[in-house]
């Protein structure tokens, strides 16, 4: 029994850790997803285009960027441009915080026939 469960463990692959190159990353887990990411210029202030570089893990089929204010009922003025694909890292460029308060960043992972919005909640001063 005891070599039986040596040799599963030692066929088994090894977990890939989930990195983004390049400095610290703000981290979001949710149920199946992580997802790390880092802004650019930090930090985020209202009115000015950013950045992100980031990177989810397990690797999926696509991933879409956008930014709400639930509060308020609505979302960002700009639509973010995301390239990169499978294992990434990816960038998203062209978003935009209008107004100060309380915002919901939001990375849409698909993968099969599935969606998971992996969530961070950012407030602005």
């Amino acid at each position: 029994m005891r070599a039986l469960l040596v040799a599963l463990l030692v066929a088994a692959p090894a977990a890939t850790a989930c990195e983004l190159p390049g400095g610290a990353a703000q981290k979001i887990q949710s149920g199946k997803y992580l997802v790390l990411y880092r802004a650019n210029p930090a930090p985020l202030k209202v009115g000015q285009h950013f950045a992100l570089e980031f990177a989810v893990c397990p690797a999926p089929e696509s991933v879409r960027v956008d930014a709400s204010m639930p509060e308020h009922k609505h979302g960002m003025n700009y639509r973010p441009t995301v390239t990169g694909s499978g294992e990434g890292p990816y960038r998203a460029e062209g978003l935009m915080l209008h107004m100060a308060g309380k915002w919901e960043l939001v990375f849409e992972v698909r993968a099969k026939d599935a969606v998971e919005r992996v969530v961070q909640t950012i407030r602005l001063e």
